[in-house]
């Protein structure tokens, strides 16, 4: 892999972590009837982080489409990376 293939995949993988940090920020802000505070206490004490972080990572789905559509196979390919490690952290969360 050259170094500019890299680059690419790992510019696709950063804008996918993004993209699911946003779909987190807002399901708690906007989506969630209680405030940012109570929301993530909610989600701590029901141990609901796996079914937020799979709804958080649907943003990625429209990141991933865009790459493709551009032609930029490399950063769809990070951002699909990066939507198999937030599957990694919802099974972890799962048996933790």
């Amino acid at each position: 892999m050259t170094k500019q293939n890299r680059k690419e995949l790992i510019i696709g993988f950063l804008v996918g972590l993004l993209a699911t940090f946003f779909g987190f920020f807002v399901y708690v802000e906007f989506v969630s009837p209680y405030g940012f505070d109570e929301t993530i206490k909610i989600i701590s004490e029901g141990d609901l982080y796996g079914k937020v972080l799979g709804l958080a990572a649907l943003p990625n789905l429209f990141v991933f489409f865009v790459f493709l559509k551009k032609k930029q196979d490399l950063r769809a390919r990070g951002v699909l990376l990066a939507c198999f490690v937030v599957a990694f952290a919802i099974l972890i969360s799962q048996f933790l």
